[in-house]
């Protein structure tokens, strides 16, 4: 195989240990007379229903997942449930219905996430506490999970998300003003279910894994209040910005706080357990021990790196150049004879700063028209800072979304190696200019570095691999 294939091949094995079917089915053991699911041991003979709903990019998969692990159980027929899931992800499965909650592409919550929430409300407030509830969440239940609170509309809660991301809100904040102004957020989801044991499986696309931050936290009772969310738009100087009566209506909650105790409707079933089946680090082990396989020196950069795309690359690709060529140890063996081969793995999700340089106009709109995700500008930055198809002997950088999209692109990511480069020299095409408008997809797309992979159907962030052998 080719350095290339080798960096396809350790990304595909980072990726096939968080399938979004098999992290659930893991979770679950059937036996004669009981269900186990995430270490929570059912009795079958007295328990009721089986209600499954959920919400996420990987959606599909972990209902497929649930449904082929109980398909061989003397219960299916109590097997029932609601899953909100982008429409290109939708298909028929025996038990669980899949609801086209919004557009593929599209990261906005829309009516029609709403209505399947709505409808996810109703089972699970129908349900009795001899029933069950599994929970399904993963990366984008955020938007694909939603349900204002009565008084307030969507249109509105859309009005708060824009001014806030606007001001350059961090997601926790984001989180916390959304989280009052929901009936599904900061676990009241897990409140109005009526089961006696809710399991949630989730699959984490968050560094760190904080539950109350995956997807808002729908079975994860918040801490924040109404008085916090006013808090976060008084400083953001956006309580003149946001449709008034949301303002009112956390007022009116803040106020509420005062003679009542704080969270105390947020009570739930007997039996709530949050479990995460897969996540970054998880991704990263595999693909480590997938290049271990291959005879690489692995370096691992951790699950947490989140800075800005562009700088991220650049240190990425100086770390993989400076190398030294000799190692402590014996050269693994592989088909690459005794060189020394590393693999350098790095996970997290980078961000991407949109803002156009000084006031330009001319500038604004250039960027409004760009087409890129965080991967594929982390890329070209790379090759940005070393141009030389020279340099990039025996190297190869490979930075991909594990859901298979990278900003609104049909593309993972991209990929960079001597071949890549050589054809941008040859091309004479200019990466800095590309960088500066953001406009990866369009630079990769002439020079065959699009990493392509369709909807892999889970997320847990990014992944990246440099190789490189001296």
């Amino acid at each position: 195989m080719s350095l290339r294939d080798d960096a396809i091949a350790i990304w595909t094995a980072g990726l096939a240990a968080v399938d979004s079917a098999t992290s659930v089915a893991q979770q679950i053991q059937v036996q004669p007379d009981h269900l186990w699911i995430a270490d929570v041991g059912i009795q079958i003979s007295s328990a009721g229903r089986i209600e499954i709903v959920g919400a996420g990019k990987a959606g599909a998969g972990m209902a497929s997942g649930i449904e082929a692990a109980l398909s061989s159980a003397n219960f299916a027929d109590r097997v029932a449930g609601w899953v909100n899931v982008p429409a290109d992800c939708v298909r028929a499965l025996k038990h669980i219905h899949l609801h086209a909650a919004r557009p593929a592409g599209l990261n906005e919550p829309t009516q029609e996430a709403v209505q399947g929430t709505q409808e996810i409300l109703r089972r699970v407030r129908s349900l009795s506490d001899s029933d069950v509830c599994i929970v399904l969440l993963s990366g984008g239940a955020s938007a694909l999970l939603c349900s204002p609170t009565p008084g307030i509309s969507l249109s509105d809660k859309l009005s708060v998300t824009r001014a806030l991301a606007g001001s350059g809100a961090p997601i926790h904040e984001l989180n916390l003003v959304r989280t009052q102004l929901s009936q599904v957020k900061g676990g009241r989801l897990s409140a109005a279910c009526r089961a006696g044991t809710l399991v949630a499986l989730i699959i984490s696309d968050v560094i760190g894994d904080p539950l109350e931050v995956i997807g808002s936290g729908p079975t994860t009772p918040s801490v924040s209040r109404a008085a916090d969310a006013l808090q976060v738009l008084r400083e953001r100087e956006l309580l003149d910005r946001i449709p008034p009566q949301v303002v009112a209506f956390l007022e009116r909650q803040a106020e509420a706080a005062h003679v009542t105790e704080p969270h105390a409707e947020l009570s739930g079933p007997r039996t709530m357990v949050n479990r995460i089946v897969a996540s970054n680090a998880m991704a990263i082990d595999a693909a480590a021990v997938k290049a271990k396989a291959l005879g690489y020196e692995v370096q691992s950069l951790g699950s947490a790196n989140a800075g800005e795309a562009a700088e991220e690359g650049r240190q990425l690709i100086n770390r993989l150049l400076t190398i030294d060529s000799k190692s402590g140890g014996r050269p693994q063996e592989s088909a690459y004879g005794d060189q020394r081969r590393v693999c350098i793995l790095s996970g997290g999700e980078p961000t991407v700063n949109l803002a156009a340089t000084g006031s330009s106009l001319v500038a604004a709109h250039r960027i409004a028209a760009a087409r890129g995700g965080r991967n594929q500008e982390l890329v070209l930055a790379a090759v940005a800072a070393h141009r030389d198809p020279s340099g990039w002997k025996n190297v190869v950088l490979l930075s991909g979304g594990t859901d298979g999209e990278d900003g609104p692109t049909d593309a993972a990511g991209a990929i960079a190696d001597e071949r890549v480069v050589a054809r941008i020299a040859a091309s004479g095409l200019d990466p800095d200019g590309y960088l500066t408008r953001h406009d990866s997809y369009p630079f990769f797309d002439a020079v065959d570095g699009l990493f392509k992979t369709g909807p892999t159907h889970t997320n847990v962030m990014d992944l990246r691999v440099g190789l490189r052998f001296m």
